[in-house]
């Protein structure tokens, strides 16, 4: 396949790797290499589709060829995942962790050089322009928070999941949630009132920035609403938000939430 038609199609989109370039420059060699602080990165992408046609050449894509290929390079518990309840064609929702910065921006000379990969993924990479495997991809890319370094996939049972955004007025206050999450005890008490946690990432690159995301799982809605009343009405929780400098109308702009299943291939 020629170089320009595999960067156009690749996983991994020139504008985002440049972008990413700076962070890379900026970290010391033991950081990028996931050494010193141990935490992961990862890729969130969500596909807006047309068609169903359209949603299993994307889902095919990531269960014959980006899935086992990632897998092959270290990236592990990759989740992708459909809208629970969908306006019109469902968008089809993919997070990749990596183990580095470096990790990341590699990935696709790697998998241009993947015959395996090109092969299984052909349908999706060389889609032509008249019937494209997707309408257009929507990339971000995230620094896992130091109170939760690592993805934690749950056990492989029927469950839904809720991603959700919160964004910030500026960065002062986008890092002062994240102090919230990570130093201030907010992250404990999800898991003490059973709002298990996927992971908890700080949008470096992306849209609506400066703003954090995170996924949550459940059983179900009956168990979602349960366990948020119980972070409601959870004490400690109330303190802390009652403190000035950690307001939600000082430090949270807007929050979108987002309910939904993995595919049958999904490994979270």
């Amino acid at each position: 396949m020629k170089r320009r038609l595999f960067v156009k199609a690749s996983l991994v989109t020139g504008s985002l790797a440049a972008g990413i370039a700076p962070i890379v420059s900026k970290a010391s060699k033991k950081d990028q290499m996931g050494k010193k602080s141990g935490g992961e990165y990862y890729e969130l992408r969500v596909y807006t589709l047309k068609n169903s046609e359209q949603q299993k050449l994307v889902e095919d894509y990531f269960q014959n060829a980006a899935i086992p290929a990632l897998n092959k390079l270290g990236s592990k518990n990759i989740g992708v995942f459909t809208e629970q309840q969908p306006e019109g064609q469902s968008k089809i929702y993919v997070i990749i962790p990596y183990n580095s910065v470096e990790d990341f921006i590699n990935v696709s000379d790697k998998l241009a050089n993947d015959a395996t990969y090109q092969s299984a993924g052909d349908a999706y990479l060389n889609a032509p322009a008249t019937a494209p495997a997707y309408e257009r991809i929507q990339s971000s890319f995230l620094k896992a928070f130091a109170g939760m370094p690592k993805l934690q996939a749950p056990p492989n049972k029927s469950r839904i999941f809720e991603l959700r955004r919160y964004e910030s007025a500026s960065e002062a206050a986008g890092k002062k949630k994240i102090k919230m999450f990570n130093d201030i005890g907010e992250i404990a008490i999800f898991k003490r009132v059973g709002l298990t946690p996927v992971f908890f990432g700080e949008t470096l690159i992306g849209e609506m920035r400066p703003n954090l995301t995170y996924m949550l799982t459940f059983d179900d809605m009956e168990e979602h609403d349960k366990n948020w009343k119980a972070f409601g009405g959870d004490p400690e929780w109330n303190r802390i938000k009652a403190i000035p400098e950690y307001a939600d109308a000082k430090i949270v702009s807007n929050i979108t939430r987002t309910f939904l299943v993995p595919a049958s291939f999904s490994q979270i």
